[in-house]
C-alpha cells in the first residue's frame, strides 16, 4: 500500500475542486453569471488585444514642454527673489533651456548668485563681469525631471483610461519617453485619443478688463487666450493675468451635472488650501470677471457676484453632456505634466482575434489528442493517469488566469500548447523510473514509491531551469512576450503539482481499490 498523509490528500483534492470552481465562469456568459450566488466567482480569462480586438496607441511625452515650464517657473522665482533682495536687473527672459538677465549694478553679482543658489539649489549659474547671469538646470536635475514626468504621465494615463471603464488596459513605459497603451475590446479609439491628447491643466485667473485683448499681442503681466465663444464669426479672446488664483492641483473632485436651465455643467470642489485661496480672491474682487482656463483656452469667464467661500464652484460653457463628462473625468484624473503626442495608432478588428482563437483552439486540441495517444500507447494505464493530469493541468491553468486577471494573448496560447507537452515530461520521467526499478527486481509498491521519490530531483531541476528562462523573458520582455512567459510559467508550476501529487494520489486510490498483482505499464 502506498501511504499518503491525509493532509496531502485533502490538499490535492481541494486544489482540483477549487480549479474546477474558478474555471467554470468561463463557460457562462456575463448575464448568466449575474444569476449565480454572490459567493460564486465571476472572474473570466481576459483576452488580449490580438484576440478580442481593440485599440493600440503609442504616445510620446513632450519633454521640451516640461523644460519650458521649468524655465518659466525658474524665471518667476528669480524675479521674486531679486525683487525681495532689492537687486536691480533688466532683460530677464527665458531662452531655450536657460534664464538670462543682466544686473543693473555689476557689483551685486556675487550677492545675486548667492541668493539665487540658496533659493534654487539644482541650478547652475554662469556670469560675465558685465553682470549678465545665465541660470540653467544641471544635467542630473533634468534627467530626474524627465523620469518623474514620464512616471507621472503613465499614472495619469492609467487614471484616465480606468475612468472610462475600459476593461484590463495594458499601459507600459516604452523607451525613455514613450508610453504604450493597448485597450482590448475598444472599437473606436477617438474618445480615448481626445482624452489622452489633452494636458488638462486647469487654472482660475483674473481677466484684465483695462486692456484690449488682441491675438498675438500680449501685454505685460497678461496672456491673451482664445475662448469657446464667438462674436460675428470670430473667436473671442481674453486678456488674463499670468498669475493663477488657484489651479487644478487643489482640486479634489469634479462631477458632471446640470444647472437650473438644464444645461450641462461641471461641479468642482477644492481642498482646504484651494478653498481658502478661492474664497479670499472672490471676497476681495466682487464684480470682477475671472477666467476658467483649461490648456490655455478660456472655457468661460463669469463675473464674481458674491464671495465663494465653501470651496465649490461650477464650470459652464457650450458643453454637450459627453463633453461635460469627459471634462470632469480629466479633472478628476489630474493634469499631465507634459503634452502627449500620438506617434502610432492602429485598431485590431475582432475578426482577426476570432481567427487566432480558433487556430489556438485547434492547435491545443490536436496537441492534447496527440500527447494523450502517445502516453496511452507508451505507458498503458499509467499513461491514462498522465492524461487525466494533463486535463487538470489545463483546468488549473485557466483557473489561475481567471483569478489573477492575467491577459491571454496569442503568444500565450502558444505557451499553453507548449505547456501541454511539458506537462507530461514529469510523468515520463516517473514512469520510466518505475519501469527501471521493476527491472532491478523491486516489488511493485516499492518500485512505484521509488519511482516518484527518485524522479523528484530531476523533475524539480528541469522545471526550475525552464522557469529561470521564462522569468527572464517576463522581466525583459513586453506585451506578447510577457503573455507567453505568464502562461508558460503558470503551466510549469501546475504541471509539477499534477504530475507529482495528483497522479500519485490516483495511483494510490487505484492500488487500494483494485489490489493489482502486476503493474500495467
Amino acid at each position: 500500500m502506498i501511504h499518503i498523509p491525509l493532509w496531502r490528500t485533502l490538499l490535492t483534492v481541494g486544489v482540483c475542486l477549487l480549479g474546477i470552481i474558478f474555471v467554470s465562469p468561463n463557460f457562462f456568459t456575463r448575464e448568466q453569471l449575474e444569476h449565480f450566488p454572490s459567493w460564486f466567482p465571476k472572474s473570466k480569462v481576459v483576452l488580449g488585444l490580438d484576440l478580442q480586438g481593440g485599440a493600440h496607441l503609442l504616445l510620446e511625452v513632450d519633454f521640451d514642454a516640461v523644460l519650458k515650464d521649468q524655465m518659466t517657473s525658474l524665471a518667476d522665482a528669480t524675479r521674486t527673489v531679486l525683487r525681495k533682495e532689492r537687486i536691480g536687473y533688466r532683460g530677464l527672459a527665458t531662452k531655450n533651456d536657460a534664464v538670462i538677465l543682466t544686473l543693473r549694478n555689476p557689483d551685486d553679482l556675487e550677492k545675486a548668485k548667492t541668493v539665487l543658489k540658496q533659493n534654487e539649489r539644482d541650478i547652475e549659474i554662469t556670469s560675465t563681469p558685465e553682470g549678465q547671469l545665465t541660470l540653467s538646470l544641471n544635467e542630473n536635475t533634468i534627467s530626474e525631471r524627465k523620469k518623474s514626468a514620464l512616471a507621472q504621465s503613465i499614472e495619469i494615463v492609467r487614471r484616465r483610461v480606468d475612468e472610462t471603464g475600459t476593461a484590463e488596459p495594458f499601459i507600459q513605459r516604452q523607451g525613455e519617453d514613450r508610453i504604450l497603451v493597448q485597450l482590448p475590446g475598444l472599437d473606436d479609439p477617438t474618445r480615448i485619443k481626445n482624452l489622452l491628447g489633452k494636458t488638462a491643466k486647469l487654472q482660475f485667473r483674473f481677466v484684465d478688463t483695462s486692456v484690449t485683448a488682441e491675438p498675438g499681442k500680449p501685454t505685460p503681466g497678461n496672456d491673451v487666450l482664445p475662448s469657446q465663444d464667438k462674436e460675428e464669426g470670430h473667436v473671442v479672446h481674453y486678456a488674463v493675468k499670468k498669475q493663477a488664483i488657484v489651479s487644478g492641483e487643489n482640486l479634489v473632485d469634479a462631477q458632471p451635472g446640470f444647472d437650473q436651465y438644464n444645461r450641462p455643467i461641471v461641479s468642482i470642489r477644492f481642498d482646504s488650501l484651494g478653498a481658502k485661496k478661492f474664497g479670499d480672491a472672490t471676497k476681495n474682487n466682487v464684480g470682477r470677471p475671472f477666467a476658467i482656463v483649461l490648456d490655455n483656452k478660456v472655457l468661460s469667464a463669469p463675473r464674481i457676484n458674491e464671495p465663494i467661500l465653501d470651496g465649490h464652484a461650477q464650470i459652464s460653457g457650450s458643453f454637450t453632456v459627453q463633453e461635460a463628462q469627459d471634462l470632469a473625468l480629466l479633472m478628476r484624473a489630474g493634469a499631465l505634466p507634459a503634452p502627449l503626442k500620438i506617434l502610432e495608432e492602429r485598431t485590431v478588428g475582432p475578426g482577426l482575434g476570432a481567427d487566432s482563437i480558433a487556430s489556438g483552439e485547434y492547435a491545443t486540441i490536436i496537441a492534447i489528442l496527440m500527447v494523450a495517444a502517445f502516453m496511452f500507447i507508451a505507458y498503458s494505464f499509467f499513461g491514462a493517469i498522465a492524461n487525466i493530469a494533463v486535463v487538470f493541468n489545463l483546468l488549473l491553468l485557466f483557473a489561475a488566469l481567471s483569478v489573477t486577471h492575467a491577459t491571454l494573448t496569442l503568444p500565450g496560447i502558444a505557451g499553453i500548447a507548449l505547456t501541454i507537452g511539458m506537462a507530461v515530461d514529469a510523468n515520463v520521467l516517473i514512469n520510466e523510473r518505475i519501469k527501471e526499478e521493476i527491472r532491478l527486481g523491486r516489488k511493485m509498491l516499492s518500485a512505484i514509491d521509488a519511482g516518484y521519490n527518485r524522479a523528484m530531483t530531476t523533475i524539480i531541476d528541469s522545471n526550475l531551469t525552464t522557469l529561470i528562462g521564462v522569468g527572464l523573458l517576463y522581466y525583459f520582455g513586453a506585451g506578447p512576450t510577457r503573455g507567453f512567459a505568464v502562461t508558460t510559467s503558470i503551466g510549469i508550476i501546475i504541471s509539477m503539482f499534477t504530475a507529482i501529487s495528483l497522479t500519485k494520489q490516483i495511483v494510490a486510490w487505484w492500488i487500494n481499490w483494485k489490489r493489482p498483482t502486476r503493474l500495467p505499464i
